[in-house]
């Protein structure tokens, strides 16, 4: 049945929620309303729902307790469709929209009759803090079991299990000053800041920007805060220079001001982003700001005491108390006892009596509390017990009552008999916590403030905190520190600040505060009725202690063991607690138990936020080169190599049959050493080198030497890691005396350009040199064959006579009256020229020598005919015949060493290590199957001995493998340890249906092995 729409806890005026829109919403399966500005925790309180999830390790029934990003227990899941669904939504931080459907992420068959709250009941003594290491550590085969059941009952929501149809987008952002808070602080300083002429950025998590302002109850020039606030907010709307982020956490805060913030765009309008001209829009965005100075005007969270059952629904942070009667007209309750160790609470039972409730008392801890807000509460005629504090609430589904007692302070006991209140509401106040988690992702670690009973962040230089952030709560003096904050941050920019005359404040008389975090019991912690510290996480105080007389002392260890702060709740409301409890078992103070380190993200951000536009046809881009439309004409298959779409073969249809890739292969491996094929090598990575120390960087890069290749030469080289591995190799050409063309494998290019930066810009940053990646500006084009030169001649006016253009040469002319760089090298052991040009003219020159090539039967091949190719010359293809272990002289190719260079290399160091000096180290060879017609596996295991045991001692695995039309065999490469100097022998491969391939080790080289070919 559906729950009435009465909203029996909503004020009849009052609050910023627009009363003339009703909006429609479901919670567990049950029907409500609620008003436009309304979050969907302001709308269930309004309604009278006291449970809204289940606890993570008790199943004890929760409610909502905070307003903000501080709340633990409100967790839901949102979606009524299943690509819809969205895990563990905080209920106060998601705006309600008409329509919007939630349920709690816990509670089995329903959260109000959970069967999993019978084990919290019968076993809260049983599962103390680490009791899963204790208790399911055997079997060990019974673990799988454990962990299905223990994960069921963790109370987390679930992904959705189809596409998300929503969109997410990243934007990279600049600015003078990022200011993280729209608070008072927060808006002064950016007023300050924006009026100066500086760019700046102003984020805040909330749906309206205005922070505590919003239902302040203080005056700013005699007018309500908020009105101030909406100034401000209109003249930085109207600046040029002002970017205003409402919805927007600064989720981490990274090295040199790099700082993002998820921005929710949508998702206070429905459950997907709207569509936009039959487009999906935007839910929700990342901005990656980069900025000049930063300024933290992150607020402060106020501290819940810590009593015995303070967990039970109706249970509230007595600021949450005021933001809901203040901002959402919202009273969640009828009967309110306040306890309280400061005088800002008092607004609390304030607002709740200028509600028309009741407050049946406020407990303060402290003895003789003296100040205006006292005084306010006197006059209301509100009974006040001082010198004492709540030490229990009673009830179960939702408060009943509170037990009150005299405290002592110092003893850590009570000193009274326990008082009974009736009353359905409890707010509690033990001070306020500056929000330092930004400030702590830097790695600073922030100072406790005895003044004001909270720590405050410790900046690194450029970042400022302003207001409450760093401990300054009075209204006039946090608007003032605002502006300081600002001023200070332009300078530093090298600006000045201009004056901003700030509304006045009538000045406050407050009192101190006392240091109360856990209340005492008539019982001992351990003992009495549980008194939670982290309420997402089911922390106790009994908990903490316990883990403190187990020999926890480390503030981290105590976190780990517990679970203290751990979840999206990050400790926000329970940490300060936790530490002083801490402190307190293990007689310390709390700035010598110290704090634990908070760690991006500040509150959950959604993996599509992260991913932003990376994602279905995006998430692995499809790249083509400038010919690829003639290679789909021309029946084409590919193969993804390094994100492009390269053709695999192309077969052809001869008698109406259409050729297998292997007769394709064939076919095109006879053209190419008969007479002339054509490959599409535009893939090849090309970076452009340039610069005065060109040649001593690529020197360093290289294993070889660079410094006398001249002008027109090319020249092979191998790069190695720093552990003197392969990594990967090319041809780079010398265009001019410091500039360079680096050619890199099609998958490699990516990495090595990011290798090259790497060395230059933290190893060798005293060398003058760029690089620029080129590899999309130029299209390579490959003719290999004895007919190469006879082509080619018929279409350029460069001069191709041996002697003018030599092996590893290259020149400068035009190719089908196109200007092109033609570079003499080959893959194939055949003359080769290798054409590059604009790729706009790629087809062009393309076309054209198929117009003339038809002559000599030039013919179109695919990668798998250069692998063929290449391998029966002994050419190594990174990354297929090495691996990640092995060294250049693994490879035979101690020529391309320049051990001699009067300078260190990458990777010079390691090759002379022990290790890779061994004899034994697997080396490529060539392997020629004793059975011509056996193709060899790649991947398939060499051993010397077929009639070993099992396990066999493995000597080695096949890199490559192919039929060779020209050698009419199967044959391969291989790492086999010691293999160089086992030419001759033979090895066995077992496989796997039993069979038992033997081969012979011969030279990588099985065509043309003095390079006669490619030289003619």
């Amino acid at each position: 049945m559906s729950k009435s729409v009465t909203q029996p806890n909503r004020l009849k005026e009052g609050g910023r929620i627009d009363r003339s829109r009703k909006l429609g919403f479901t919670f567990n399966g049950q029907h409500y309303q609620g008003h436009a500005g309304d979050t969907l925790a302001s709308a269930l309180l309004a309604n009278g729902v006291d449970i809204v999830n289940r606890s993570f390790k008790y199943s004890r029934p929760r409610g909502i307790v905070a307003a903000g990003a501080e709340e633990p227990n409100a967790l839901v899941q949102l979606g009524s469709t299943e690509a819809a669904q969205v895990p563990n939504v905080r209920a106060t931080q998601q705006a309600l929209f008409d329509g919007l459907v939630a349920r709690s992420t816990n509670g089995w068959p329903n959260v109000q009759r959970d069967v999993m709250s019978l084990v919290g009941k019968l076993g809260g003594r049983f599962m103390p803090p680490g009791f899963y290491y204790k208790t399911f550590m055997a079997p060990a085969s019974m673990w799988m079991t454990y962990e299905k059941y223990i994960r069921k009952g963790a109370g987390l929501g679930r992904s959705p299990m189809e596409a998300d149809p929503d969109n997410y987008d990243h934007l990279n952002q600049h600015c003078d000053l990022l200011v993280i808070g729209a608070g008072p602080a927060g808006l002064a300083a950016a007023l300050t800041a924006a009026r100066s002429g500086a760019r700046v950025i102003l984020a805040d998590e909330q749906e309206e920007m205005g922070g505590s302002l919003l239902d302040s109850r203080e005056l700013l020039d005699q007018q309500p805060a908020a009105k101030w606030a909406e100034r401000v907010l209109a003249e930085l709307a109207g600046l040029d220079n002002v970017t205003l982020l409402p919805r927007t956490t600064a989720n981490g805060y990274h090295d040199h001001h790099f700082v993002t913030l998820h921005e929710r765009r949508t998702e206070h309008l429905g459950e997907t982003a709207p569509l936009v001209d039959g487009h999906r829009g935007v839910r929700s965005r990342m901005h990656r700001v980069r900025a000049g100075q930063v300024l933290l005007a992150t607020g402060a969270h106020e501290r819940p005491l810590v009593y015995a059952n303070n967990d039970v629904p109706g249970n509230l942070l007595a600021g949450a108390v005021s933001t809901y009667i203040r901002r959402y007209g919202v009273v969640p309750g009828n009967k309110l006892v306040l306890t309280t160790s400061n005088d800002h609470a008092y607004r609390a039972a304030l607002d709740w009596v200028e509600a028309g409730r009741e407050v049946v008392a406020i407990v303060d801890a402290r003895a003789n509390p003296q100040g205006d807000w006292i005084d306010a509460a006197k006059a209301k005629g509100i009974r006040i017990i001082t010198g004492s504090a709540v030490i229990e609430a009673k009830g179960e589904k939702r408060v009943s009552a509170a037990r009150v007692a005299k405290i002592d302070l110092g003893a850590f006991k009570i000193t009274s008999q326990a008082e009974t209140l009736a009353c359905d509401t409890i707010a509690s106040s033990g001070g306020y916590s500056p929000v330092i988690h930004l400030a702590s992702h830097t790695g600073a670690r922030p100072t406790w403030n005895e003044e004001i009973l909270g720590f405050v962040p410790s900046l690194v230089k450029g970042v400022h905190a302003a207001g409450s952030a760093r401990g300054v709560h009075d209204l006039a003096a946090g608007l003032a520190d605002g502006v300081a904050m600002a001023a200070q941050a332009l300078e530093a920019l090298g600006q000045s600040a201009k004056a901003v005359e700030l509304p006045q404040v009538d000045a406050r008389r407050e009192g101190p505060a006392c240091a109360l975090y856990q209340v005492p019991h008539e019982k001992p912690t351990l003992r009495a009725p549980k008194q939670f510290v982290d309420l997402q996480n089911d922390v106790t105080a009994g908990g903490i202690e316990l883990a403190t007389r187990e020999g926890f002392e480390s503030i981290e260890h105590v976190k780990r063991y517990t679970a203290m702060g751990f979840g999206t709740d990050q400790g926000k409301l329970g940490n300060i607690n936790g530490m002083a409890i801490a402190a307190r078992c293990l007689g310390k103070s709390i700035p010598e138990v110290g704090t634990t380190v908070f760690r991006p993200n500040y509150t959950p951000v959604t993996f599509g936020a992260i991913a932003g536009r990376h994602c279905r046809d995006l998430f692995d881009p499809e790249r083509y080169t400038a010919l690829h439309q003639w290679h789909v004409e021309n029946g084409a298959e590919f193969e993804d190599v390094g994100q492009w779409k390269r053709p695999w073969y192309f077969p052809q249809t001869v008698n109406g049959k259409k050729e297998t890739m292997h007769e394709a292969v064939a076919r095109e491996c006879r053209a190419v050493r008969e007479k002339v094929g054509i490959l599409d090598a535009s893939t090849l990575g090309k970076i452009d080198i340039q610069g005065p120390d060109a040649r001593e960087f690529l020197g360093r890069a290289y294993t070889n030497k660079w410094e006398k290749l001249a002008v027109g030469k090319c020249r092979y080289g191998l790069m190695c890691k720093d552990d003197g591995m392969v990594t990967d190799d090319g041809v780079t050409s010398c265009l001019a005396d410091n500039h360079f063309l680096m050619t890199t494998t099609t998958g490699g290019a990516a990495a090595v350009l990011e290798w090259l930066e790497l060395w230059h810009q933290t190893e060798w940053p005293e060398l003058n040199v760029t690089f620029t990646s080129v590899t999309d500006h130029w299209a390579t084009m490959t003719i290999t064959g004895p007919e190469a030169r006879n082509l080619l001649a018929e279409i350029t006016d460069i001069d191709l006579d041996r002697d003018a253009f030599k092996f590893m040469d290259w020149r400068a002319g035009k190719v089908a009256g196109v200007p092109a760089r033609v570079f003499r090298i080959s893959f194939t052991g055949e003359l080769t020229y290798e054409i590059n040009v604009q790729a706009n003219y790629a087809m062009h020159v393309w076309k054209t020598l198929f117009e003339h090539g038809n002559k000599y039967g030039l013919t179109p091949y695919g990668t798998e005919t250069m692998h063929v190719l290449r391998a029966e010359k002994g050419f190594i293809i990174v990354g297929q015949d090495t691996d990640g272990s092995v060294t250049p002289e693994d490879l035979g190719m101690q020529w391309c060493v320049g051990y001699d260079k009067p300078y260190s290399w990458i990777g010079k160091r390691a090759l002379s290590r022990s290790d890779t000096r061994r004899t034994d180290r697997k080396q490529l060879v060539g392997l020629k199957p004793k059975d011509p017609k056996v193709v060899l596996e790649e991947g398939a295991q060499i051993v010397f001995d077929p009639k070993h045991a099992i396990p066999m001692p493995m000597a080695g695995h096949v890199t490559s493998s192919y039929y060779s039309p020209t050698l009419d065999s199967g044959f391969a490469l291989a790492v086999v340890k010691g293999g160089q100097q086992k030419m001759g022998e033979t090895v066995y491969l077992p496989m796997a249906d039993g069979q038992v391939h033997e081969a012979e080790i011969v030279s990588p080289i099985f065509v043309d092995p003095k390079g006669e070919r490619q030289n003619v």
